[in-house]
């Protein structure tokens, strides 16, 4: 069952770390192929965009082809001295055709092949966009967002919710990147650079050496910028959550900081991070400023020695003009805007790959609280609960709960009581197995919840928080969001139970009334008897409450208390309480000290007892009985 809110906070001196791990865990090798195989899911549309880049790179051939044929058979015809040109076999022009036939037959093929070409990177960008956009892409995020619902509290409690989202939008997109950007631009680079290079070596083997003299140190200077600008990218990255982070903070706090007049403070803070980051960039960018001109100067290296090796060629009649020298310079032309492209896709590897890293940390993250592969379906449970020697710790040196024992009754009402930390919402936390102990065991009807189906273990479980989360929906939807198929006659009993159907059916719509972000424009009472409702809709047989009473008046706690009295009855509750009033209509009081049960019992076997408890009913009530006499 997903929840919307936890019942635990994450301990303050919880980290919250938000670098990546280190490369070892994820090599560049492992990442690209891991890359790869989320494109080989979908082979047909793989498949569709390699052949329609082959089908350019082979007509894009043909064109050059043809316009030195055509260079060559004009050069013929004024200069009777130049050798004929180089017909393909079986494509030599009838000898009755005129020269202006012959002409307007190359240049119609000419014609019609830049046509065709341009249909097919039509075709092209249709394809890839369908494999990026609508397969690869809504996959991805699909199953981030899967893997999510089902990891632990733990795995949330160190990453924040800003990064979070950083990484399943902003990453998920530089997937994007590396899949148009690398991985097809890669294999378009190899395809073609063998394609050229093979047809350049048919063409003049010493020209292609000399040429290409260059390309080693070209290679060389890629693989140099790739290691240099890998940290920057994580640290980018990075710097990036952590401007997530404040955003949403800001707009969740907006309250806090106008209260406090503390807006000058917050966009002073946000200016800081945001200039910090854009100063990152700036380094970035100065790098790739640098080496995208390097490569462009080998590239144009290469044409200078074409025009000076190969003009002599020409002239020495070792090397047709059209078919020779005139589509050598177009294939290392190509074959140049092919390399220098190495620039742009180191560029675009390290930033998607430091991305992929990100992802991957989710998606490899392991899902601690699961279903055993022998875990049974207990039917409907009667509620009876039992810790033993159950000791729990988020930390192995700073323990949360410490060897604690207790049983609960089929239906009956226990308190938790205790000071911030004592425990009582980690206790909470174990018995829908939001986390396992680390000691000891929790069961429910005598059986290890660890045995239990998850699934049909929370369902039984209803869950009201100190501030319960409201979707932005309607009243009906969020009662019925453990139970969407709820029928109007079950909502407006749930509703009765709770003490709300009164006020719902005084607003404008109804059930069907909208609430905005979070449940803003009701009260903090009608927000809580909204969230009752949704726990009792599927009639668990166990109900947890975590302070349902804090954040409110006594008035409306009286209403509160109401609702809670229709809500606990026939079923097991936890109460996690810190007022006397609420303490009193406990069967059984669990006083918390520093992780361990110090105190058990009813309201009047405690209070007659020094200890805690004792303490507390002091300090809210005049009307404390005299100690029993020891």
């Amino acid at each position: 069952m997903a929840v919307p809110t936890r019942i635990l906070a994450p301990p303050l001196s919880s980290p919250a770390p938000t670098i990546p791990p280190p490369d070892r865990a994820y090599p560049n090798g492992v990442l690209v192929r891991r890359l790869f195989g989320l494109a080989w899911r979908h082979p047909r549309e793989f498949l569709l965009v390699l052949g329609l880049q082959a089908l350019l790179l082979s007509f894009g051939l043909a064109g050059v082809n043809f316009i030195g044929l055509g260079i060559d058979y004009v050069r013929a015809l004024v200069d009777p001295r130049a050798p004929d040109p180089a017909w393909w076999p079986g494509f030599a022009p009838p000898a009755a055709w005129t020269p202006y036939a012959v002409l307007a037959v190359v240049s119609g093929l000419i014609l019609g092949t830049a046509l065709f070409r341009s249909l097919l990177n039509y075709l092209y960008a249709v394809a890839v966009a369908r494999l990026v956009h609508e397969r690869m892409l809504l996959t991805l995020r699909t199953e981030l967002y899967d893997h999510l619902q089902r990891l632990s509290f733990r795995f949330f409690d160190t990453h924040g919710s800003g990064a979070l989202i950083n990484r399943v939008i902003g990453d998920v997109q530089a997937i994007r990147v590396f899949v148009e950007g690398v991985m097809l631009q890669s294999v378009i680079l190899v395809l073609s650079l063998v394609v050229y290079l093979a047809y350049m070596l048919w063409v003049s083997p010493p020209l292609t050496a000399a040429c290409l003299a260059s390309t080693p140190l070209l290679w060389l200077l890629s693989y140099s910028f790739s290691r240099r600008v890998r940290p920057l990218y994580l640290q980018s990255r990075a710097m990036m959550d952590d401007l997530y982070r404040d955003l949403g903070e800001s707009i969740q706090g907006v309250q806090t900081i106008k209260g406090f007049a503390r807006e000058a403070w917050h966009r002073e803070r946000f200016r800081r991070i945001n200039g910090e980051l854009r100063a990152q960039q700036r380094d970035i960018f100065r790098r790739v400023s640098r080496f995208s001109p390097s490569i462009g100067f080998l590239s144009q290296l290469n044409i200078f020695i074409l025009l000076a090796y190969g003009g002599w060629l020409v002239l020495d009649d070792r090397l047709p003009l059209g078919s020779g020298l005139v589509v050598f310079a177009s294939l290392l032309q190509q074959f140049s805007a092919q390399v220098s492209k190495v620039a742009e896709i180191a560029n675009s590897a390290q930033q998607s790959l430091t991305s992929a890293r990100r992802l991957f940390e989710i998606l490899d993250a392991p899902v601690e609280i699961r279903s055993d592969p022998g875990a049974i379906d207990p039917g409907r449970l009667r509620g009876r609960i039992e810790f033993r020697h159950v000791s729990f710790a988020y930390d192995p040196a700073a323990p949360v709960l410490q060897d604690v024992s207790f049983t609960v009754e089929p239906g009956q009402c226990v308190a938790l009581l205790g000071v911030t930390g004592s425990g009582k919402s980690t206790l909470l936390s174990l018995i829908p197995r939001f986390y396992d102990p680390t000691a000891g065991q929790v069961l429910i009807d005598g059986r290890d919840v660890r045995r239990l189906d998850l699934h049909a273990l929370r369902r039984q479980v209803g869950l009201v928080f100190q501030e319960s989360f409201l979707f932005s929906s309607t009243i009906g939807a969020n009662i019925a969001f453990g139970h969407p198929l709820a029928t109007p006659e079950q909502l407006e009993r749930a509703a009765s139970i709770a003490a709300a159907h009164e006020f719902i059916k005084d607003l404008p719509q109804g059930y069907d009334t909208p609430l905005g972000e979070a449940g803003v424009g009701l009260s903090g009472g009608q927000r809580q008897r909204l969230a009752i409702a949704r726990a009792v809709l599927l009639e668990p047989p166990i109900l947890l409450m975590d302070d349902p009473t804090a954040a409110i008046d006594p008035a409306t706690e009286h209403e509160i208390l109401e609702a809670m009295d229709r809500a606990i009855a026939g079923r097991t509750t936890f109460i996690v309480a810190h007022r006397i009033s609420t303490l009193q209509r406990a069967d059984l009081i669990i006083v918390l000290e520093h992780g361990r049960v110090v105190q058990l019992g009813r309201h009047d076997e405690l209070v007659r007892v020094k200890g805690p408890y004792r303490r507390t009913a002091k300090l809210q009530s005049a009307a404390v009985p005299p100690l029993a006499p020891s």
